[in-house]
């Protein structure tokens, strides 16, 4: 590639589908939460559902299907909250993030390499974890600003 300066360079980045993340909130405002091992950063990390859009797959039906896998949720409401990029320097990864609301639980059947828990957390206690730093992942921390920008300013 050419720089700005004319010099000539080399980058290397990861091409990457996409993506979506959601953020599941209850009727009592309790969020839930997919708690799991992540080998890069050699943690067991708090995220909301997430996961990468499939071949040709729509962005909404794609969030629709992750939160159904990694939690056993449905939900009656959809609302786009942002697009994000992950980390521009290394890869075009883009999460669209949502928030889903009216939330109906079913039966869990997360892929075969996904080792999860599921826990629904209190909205104090959620801020505290954010504070604290029990909470974050980056796509996670997007999706609870919005939300609590948004729900602040109403």
């Amino acid at each position: 590639m050419k720089l700005p300066n004319g010099n000539d360079s080399t980058r290397e980045y990861i091409l990457h589908q996409g993506a979506v993340g959601i953020l599941p909130v209850m009727e009592d405002g309790s969020m839930v939460f997919v708690k799991q091992f992540r080998y890069p950063v050699h943690s067991v990390i708090y995220e909301i559902p997430a996961g990468k859009l499939e071949k040709g797959e729509e962005i909404l039906p794609s969030a629709q299907r992750e939160l159904s896998e990694e939690t056993g949720l449905t939900a009656d409401h959809w609302t786009r909250m942002t697009s994000i990029v992950t980390t521009p320097g290394f890869t075009n990864e883009t999460i669209h993030l949502f928030l889903a609301t009216g939330l109906h639980q079913g039966k869990m059947h997360p892929d075969a390499d996904e080792f999860l828990q599921v826990e629904v957390i209190p909205e104090e206690k959620v801020k505290q974890m954010v504070m604290s730093e029990d909470i974050f992942d980056a796509k996670t921390l997007s999706a609870l600003l919005l939300y609590f920008l948004k729900k602040e300013a109403c």
